[in-house]
């Protein structure tokens, strides 16, 4: 009796460790940019792995999905990597026909991604082979979701998808003119769908298939960009920046029922030492990149990182500044927090090498750093005692804890 006792504990601790070191979506379950792990530095490489033989540092290598000893991500070189989450080595590649910058979904048997060549692609997980594909009119940049019977992606400039399992095409919406389009499925709503014309947005009921209400983008907010939403009970959250010889931030929560703006935030971002090129070439190196100033919700925070060079924490409800810290040069990537902690990249400059940095969620303290080959392209994925992410030199990273 006490052998089947064991036996079953170590079961049910194998299934939770297993649970735990799975991502399968883009910012993590509920698209909070939190991850259930209990990780701590300091952190160690496990392996890294550079993908193209070349110094030109790329726009584009955004979060892998991980299930269980695989991670699998698409890459600026046009491959689709499935590699060992231990060791590195490739289980299979999978060449599509453009660039991919393009954040997957992985379920059961499958695999999804979406290509410049304009295609959605499914693989089998197991083999790397081709199961189907959908041709679009534009390039995909988007991230690519399985929600319930739907695969959800967006063409650029051309309209949002919802196709069956099998790759058959079950309706669209129109997509105006937007680029590098992200969302967030909860509750059967999209936040948000793109609306019937230009500058509209609004969450979008997928059952009814009807508007809940929209925003006027152009009307409501002073800028040309605005990030990944995050929810939590009523409010939906998200940010927005312009440029005018600097940048400028807007910090927003929206009751989600209702559309009413519940709290606001605008700030002129911090970056000593760039002129007007150098702050725009940042913000279109920013763009590129599809989990850009994408919040994280963390207990009665809501988090930001990513633009200038501060990392600024706000109360969830009210809007109040918390916390923020100031680093010496840009932020690279939005955050990711397990066990309280923030994680995140760091630029460098001419006088301090890109880093993997650490904060305390709760105060913003600075806990730990490491250096990098290149600045972080996403937030880190944080899977099991792994953090897992690709940088703009073209190295795709594990790291793990070291006891």
């Amino acid at each position: 009796m006490r052998q089947k006792m064991c036996l079953l504990v170590c079961l049910v601790f194998l299934c939770c460790c297993s649970r735990n070191a799975d991502w399968v979506q883009f910012r993590g379950e509920g698209g909070r940019g939190v991850s259930s792990s209990r990780i701590a530095p300091p952190l160690g490489l496990r392996w890294k792995i550079k993908l193209q033989n070349s110094d030109e540092k790329i726009r584009s290598l955004n979060p892998p999905v991980v299930i269980g000893d695989t991670i699998y991500f698409g890459s600026d070189d046009g491959n689709f990597y499935a590699l060992d989450v231990e060791s590195g080595y490739m289980r299979w590649v999978f060449k599509s026909g453009a660039e991919i910058n393009s954040i997957p979904y992985a379920d059961k048997d499958q695999v999804y991604f979406g290509s410049k060549d304009g295609k959605l692609y499914a693989l089998s997980r197991e083999t790397g082979q081709e199961v189907w594909n959908f041709q679009v009119q534009s390039q995909i940049n988007s991230q690519v979701q399985r929600y319930g019977d739907y695969i959800i992606f967006v063409g650029d400039a051309d309209a949002v998808y919802f196709l069956s399992p099998n790759g058959k095409e079950k309706f669209s919406l129109y997509n105006p003119g937007w680029y590098n389009y992200t969302f967030l499925m909860a509750d059967d709503v999209m936040y948000f769908g793109t609306g019937p014309s230009s500058g509209l947005i609004g969450p979008y009921d997928i059952n009814k298939r009807e508007y809940l209400w929209y925003l006027n983008y152009y009307e409501e907010f002073n800028a040309i960009w605005y990030s990944f939403s995050a929810v939590r009970g009523d409010l939906l959250y998200f940010g927005t920046v312009d440029v005018y010889g600097d940048m400028y931030f807007g910090f927003y929560a929206f009751n989600r029922y209702t559309g009413k703006k519940v709290w606001e935030q605008q700030c002129e971002g911090i970056l000593e030492g760039l002129d007007y090129e150098e702050v725009w070439e940042l913000f279109l190196r920013n763009v590129d990149v599809l989990d850009f100033m994408a919040p994280t919700v963390w207990k009665d925070l809501v988090i930001f990182a990513g633009g200038d060079c501060v990392a600024r924490a706000f109360d969830a409800k009210t809007g109040a500044l918390r916390w923020e810290q100031v680093f010496d040069t840009p932020i690279s990537s939005a955050p990711t927090v397990a066990s309280g902690r923030v994680y995140f990249g760091l630029m460098g400059d001419d006088f301090n090498r890109p880093k993997l940095v650490c904060i305390s969620a709760r105060d913003g303290k600075l806990l730990w750093q490491t250096e990098t080959e290149g600045s972080l392209l996403s937030a880190p994925v944080i899977a099991g005692k792994r953090i897992i992410f690709g940088t703009d030199k073209n190295v795709f990273y594990v790291m793990e804890q070291v006891f």
